[in-house]
């Protein structure tokens, strides 16, 4: 008999965020591709139900050559799982197992079949690990809202740049008005991809008069997730994490807290967003880099 072969992928866009997967199926001249989506996911989370869907479209049990550029999922299922099952879905120190419903549903359908399990590298030229990873986007765009930039309210398009980071960065930013174009870059000779990022939302927003309204355009996930989502947290726990430790860039963060209480901004994840003004913003950050 032969083998079924299989390739997955799954993400999310921000993470936590809207969600994707997608699965291929093989078996002989014969295919099958599975996709789906979640408008609150992860990509640990996306990677499992990839999985899972994968292995419940096989009607018998089969021989699997599985193939994942998940880590988290190949050594999960491969080095983990039987232990956090024998102890009750839960690690050591009493912590329930992140994603414990979805593993728990995988761990009984490999159970069905004799499966080997492979890691790809992703985006290293496997077709059908690229594919996969496309279809896998397209299922999470098919629920991702259609982001509006309105040309009445100004932009603030950011970038940043780090050679080692840490190492030399720089950052880069564009200011569209109705009338007119602004740019502004920095550098700094030994920093962080993400302290950059924060520079630039903070030099940007200075470029404006307080109490202006402004749409800022960020391909960081970083910047964009602190900024709509983790920083209400950090400010209530005094800038540090669940686990007590400092959260990183605490200087900047506080900066740019302060900030944003003199601004209505309108934040807007800019990830996959072919906009001139953001190429332009990248292209000064990085020609800052040789200033720092």
């Amino acid at each position: 008999m032969g083998k079924v072969i299989i390739y997955t992928d799954g993400g999310a866009d921000p993470n936590p965020g809207i969600g994707g997967w997608a699965a291929i199926l093989r078996y002989g001249e014969h295919e099958k591709v599975l996709t789906g989506n979640d408008p609150k996911a992860t990509n640990n989370k996306m990677e499992l139900e990839a999985a899972i869907a994968a292995l419940r479209a096989l009607k018998r049990p089969s021989q699997v050559e599985f193939y994942t550029d998940s880590q988290y999922l190949r050594r999960g299922i491969t080095e983990h799982i039987a232990k956090w099952a024998e102890r009750g879905w839960v690690h050591k120190n009493g912590k329930p197992i992140p994603n414990a419903s979805q593993w728990r549903t995988l761990w009984e359908l490999t159970k069905k079949h004799q499966i080997e399990w492979h890691w790809v590298k992703g985006h290293q030229g496997d077709p059908l690990n690229e594919r996969v990873d496309q279809l896998a986007r397209a299922a999470r765009l098919k629920i991702t809202p259609k982001i509006h930039i309105d040309p009445h309210i100004p932009r603030l398009y950011l970038r940043a740049s780090c050679k080692g980071n840490p190492g030399p960065g720089g950052w880069g930013v564009v200011l569209e008005t109705n009338d007119h174009t602004e740019q502004l870059s920095g550098a700094e000779p030994r920093t962080t991809n993400n302290r950059m990022e924060l520079m630039a939302a903070i030099e940007g927003l200075l470029m404006l008069p307080a109490h202006s309204e402004v749409q800022v355009l960020t391909t960081s996930d970083y910047l964009y997730q602190g900024a709509t989502n983790w920083i209400n947290g950090w400010r209530k726990r005094g800038w540090r994490k669940k686990e007590d430790r400092p959260i990183a860039n605490a200087d900047l963060w506080q900066a740019l807290d302060q900030l944003m209480t003199q601004y209505k901004i309108r934040w807007i994840n800019a990830k996959g967003m072919n906009l001139p003004a953001l190429e332009t913003a990248q292209k000064l950050a990085s020609e800052a880099i040789g200033m720092a």
